[in-house]
C-alpha cells in the first residue's frame, strides 16, 4: 500500500519529479563519463603526459560530486514543500508518521535511482563521444576501448545511491517533525515584507563589503591558498544574500511609491507577485546566482585554457622544427613547409668539444624565448638573440644550444670557431637544422613525419620519452595539448551540469506557487484583464527572477577570473564566447519555464 500511495503521489506531479529527473540524469551522466574517461586505463597508460587527464577528471568528479549533493539535497526540499499538503491530509485520516517518512523516502529514492540509471546509459554514449573527441584533439590512437566502464557504473551508482539515502531521510525527518496546520498553511503564509529602511541601508553595505573581501581574496588566491577560498566562499555566499535580501526589497519599495510605475498595465500586480514570500526567493536567487557564477565560470576557463596551448608551447619553445644530422634528411621536404626561418649550423666534434662556425652565428644568430617571462607566469614575446661573441660568452645560451643537440654531444664542450679553422680540422661533420614555419598547428602531420623521420636517424633521442623530448616543439605542443584538453573538458561539461542545476532549482521555486498564482491570474481575467497583458506579467516577473541571478552570477565570474590570472595568460580573452553560449542555454530554460507556468495560470481553454 506505502508502494501503491508513492508510485501514485510521484504520478501527480509528474512534471515536477520530470524537472527533477532531468537535473539529476544531466549529473549523473557527467559524473560518469568524469570518472570512466578517468579510469580508463588504455586511454591513460598511452603515455605518461597523457595520465594528467586522469587528474583533472578526477577533479572534475570530485566538484561535481559536491555540487550535484548540495542540489539534491535543495531540489527535494523543494518536492517535499509540494506534497506536504498530502503528507498533512494522510496523518489527519490516521496514517502514521512511520509510514508518512516511508513514503517519502520511497519517493526521493525511487525518482533519484531512477535518474541515476538514465544518466549512466546516457553516460556511456556520451563517454564514448567525448573520448572521441579528445583522441582526435590529442593526436593519439586508442584501441579497443569501450566506454562501458564497470568501475566507474559502480562509482557513480554508490555515490548517488548514498547521496539519495541521506536526502531521503532529511526529507522524511522534517516532514514528521511539522504540524498538521503547518503543513497545510505553510505555503500561504506571506513573509512580511516591510522592513526597517536603515536595517535595508545596513544589509546592503554589508553585502557590499562581503562581496569586496571575496574578490579580493580570489584576485589573491595565490597568496592566501585555501585560506582565501574558503573565506572567498563564505563572504561572496553571504554578499550574495544579503544584496538580494536589502537590494530587492528596496527596488521593489521603491518602485511601488512610484504612481508611474505602478499604474502603467499590470506592474503593480508583478511586483505584488516578486514581493509575495520574499525571504523564500532571497533564499533561491542567491543560490542560483552562486550556482550560475560556477556554471559560466568554468564554461569560460574551460574554453579559456584552450587558448593556453600554443600561448605555453610557443613560449617553451623557441623553434618549430630541430633536426638532427639534418644532412640526413631530404631538403625538398623542408621546403613544401614554406618555412619562414630555416638555419643550419655545422658541426664537428671530437670526444670533449663540438665545434661551431662563428659566421653561421652571426649571420643568423641562435635565438631563445626568455625563460625569466615563462617562470612568472606571463605571455612571453621576448626572444633572445645570440651572435657568436654573446655565444662565448654566455653560459645559459651554451646551454639552451646543448638542448637541441642529441644526448651523446650535451656534456661535450660548446666552441666556436671560424670558417677557416672549422674546414682545417679533420673531424666527424653534421648538422643541426632549427625551422620555424607560418602556421604550426595546420601542418602538423608533416612535422610529425619529419620528426619520426629525425628519430629514425638518431636513435639516441628516444622518441616523447627521449631526453630531448621537450626541445622538440612537437612534442611540447602534445604535452600542453594533453593537459589543457582534460580541463576544456572539464569546464565545459561542469558548465552545462552546473547550468542544468540552477535552472532546475529556479524553475521548482516559481512553479511551486504557479497553483495558487493561478487563482490570482483567474481573477484577473475575470474582471476583463486583456490575455496578451497578463502573458506580458507573466514574462516580465519570470524575466526579472532569471535575470537578478544572472547580472550577480556574471558580476562573480568577472571578479572570479582573477583567481586564474597566474594559470592563464589571458582570463578575459574571448570572454563573449563562452557568455553567448551560456546566455543562450540560460534563456532556453526561461522559456521553458514561462511555457510550463503559462500552462499552469493560464489553462488552454482560458487563453483561447
Amino acid at each position: 500500500m506505502i508502494w501503491k500511495l508513492s508510485l501514485t503521489g510521484m504520478k501527480t506531479r509528474l512534471r515536477d519529479y520530470m524537472i527533477l529527473f532531468s537535473g539529476l540524469a544531466i549529473a549523473a551522466a557527467i559524473f560518469y563519463m568524469f570518472e570512466s574517461l578517468a579510469t580508463n586505463k588504455e586511454f591513460l597508460e598511452h603515455s605518461n603526459t597523457v595520465s594528467v587527464v586522469g587528474i583533472v577528471f578526477h577533479l572534475g568528479t570530485v566538484l561535481l560530486g559536491i555540487i550535484t549533493f548540495v542540489y539534491i539535497l535543495y531540489a527535494n526540499s523543494f518536492l517535499m514543500t509540494l506534497r506536504q499538503k498530502t503528507y498533512a491530509m494522510l496523518m489527519m485520516l490516521g496514517a502514521r508518521t512511520s509510514k508518512i517518512a516511508q513514503m517519502i523516502f520511497i519517493e526521493t529514492f525511487v525518482a533519484g535511482i531512477a535518474a541515476t540509471v538514465v544518466g549512466m546509459v546516457v553516460g556511456v554514449g556520451l563517454t564514448a563521444l567525448v573520448n572521441r573527441l579528445l583522441v582526435n584533439q590529442m593526436g593519439i590512437v586508442v584501441s579497443h576501448y569501450t566506454p562501458f566502464n564497470t568501475a566507474a557504473l559502480l562509482v557513480t551508482l554508490i555515490f548517488f545511491i548514498a547521496v539519495f539515502l541521506i536526502a531521503s531521510m532529511i526529507n522524511a525527518s522534517s516532514i514528521v517533525k511539522k504540524s498538521i496546520l503547518q503543513l497545510l498553511n505553510e505555503q500561504k503564509t506571506p513573509t512580511r515584507f516591510k522592513r526597517n529602511p536603515f536595517l535595508l541601508f545596513i544589509e546592503t553595505i554589508i553585502g557590499l563589503l562581503s562581496l569586496a573581501i571575496g574578490y579580493y581574496f580570489l584576485a589573491e588566491i595565490v597568496k592566501f591558498q585555501i585560506m582565501g577560498l574558503a573565506i572567498a566562499l563564505v563572504t561572496i555566499i553571504l554578499g550574495s544574500y544579503l544584496i538580494f535580501h536589502s537590494v530587492v526589497i528596496f527596488v521593489i519599495s521603491l518602485l511601488k511609491k512610484s504612481n508611474a510605475v505602478v499604474f502603467k498595465k499590470l506592474n503593480n500586480f508583478t511586483l505584488s507577485q516578486l514581493s509575495f514570500r520574499v525571504r523564500d526567493f532571497t533564499q533561491i536567487l542567491s543560490m542560483v546566482s552562486i550556482l550560475f557564477a560556477l556554471a559560466l565560470g568554468a564554461l569560460t576557463v574551460g574554453l579559456g585554457f584552450r587558448n593556453q596551448i600554443m600561448t605555453f608551447t610557443n613560449t617553451a619553445a623557441t623553434y618549430d622544427i630541430v633536426l638532427n644530422n639534418a644532412q640526413k634528411i631530404d631538403q625538398q621536404k623542408i621546403d613544401t613547409l614554406d618555412p619562414t626561418l630555416n638555419v643550419t649550423y655545422d658541426q664537428k666534434y671530437d670526444d670533449t668539444t663540438i665545434y661551431y662556425i662563428k659566421e653561421q652565428f652571426d649571420q643568423h644568430p641562435f635565438e631563445q624565448k626568455d625563460q625569466s617571462v615563462f617562470l612568472s607566469g606571463e605571455v612571453n614575446d621576448k626572444t633572445l638573440k645570440y651572435d657568436a661573441a654573446k655565444m662565448e660568452q654566455d653560459e645559459q645560451a651554451q646551454k639552451a644550444l646543448q638542448d637541441l643537440e642529441l644526448p651523446e654531444q650535451k656534456e661535450k664542450q660548446i666552441k666556436l670557431i671560424s670558417q677557416a679553422d672549422f674546414d682545417t680540422l679533420g673531424l666527424d661533420e653534421s648538422q643541426l637544422q632549427v625551422i620555424n614555419v607560418t602556421d604550426f598547428t595546420t601542418i602538423l602531420p608533416q612535422i610529425k613525419t619529419l620528426i619520426e623521420e629525425n628519430e629514425k636517424n638518431n636513435p639516441s633521442l628516444g622518441g616523447a620519452e627521449g631526453q630531448n623530448s621537450f626541445s622538440q616543439k612537437y612534442y611540447v605542443y602534445n604535452l600542453y595539448n594533453t593537459f589543457f584538453s582534460g580541463f576544456e573538458f572539464m569546464g565545459f561539461f561542469l558548465g552545462i551540469a552546473f547550468l542544468t542545476m540552477l535552472a532546475s532549482c529556479l524553475m521548482f521555486k516559481i512553479l511551486s506557487s504557479a497553483n495558487s498564482d493561478a487563482i490570482r491570474y483567474e481573477m484577473l481575467r475575470k474582471i476583463g484583464t486583456r490575455q496578451s497583458l497578463l502573458k506580458r506579467a507573466i514574462f516580465k516577473e519570470i524575466g526579472i527572477l532569471f535575470l537578478l541571478p544572472g547580472i550577480l552570477g556574471s558580476i562573480h565570474v568577472l571578479f572570479g577570473l582573477q583567481m586564474f590570472k597566474n594559470f592563464l595568460s589571458q582570463p578575459y580573452h574571448n570572454i563573449w564566447i563562452p557568455f553567448t553560449i551560456f546566455i543562450v542555454l540560460y534563456a532556453l530554460y526561461y522559456f521553458a519555464t514561462i511555457w510550463i507556468y503559462t500552462s499552469i495560470v493560464l489553462p488552454k481553454e482560458k487563453r483561447n
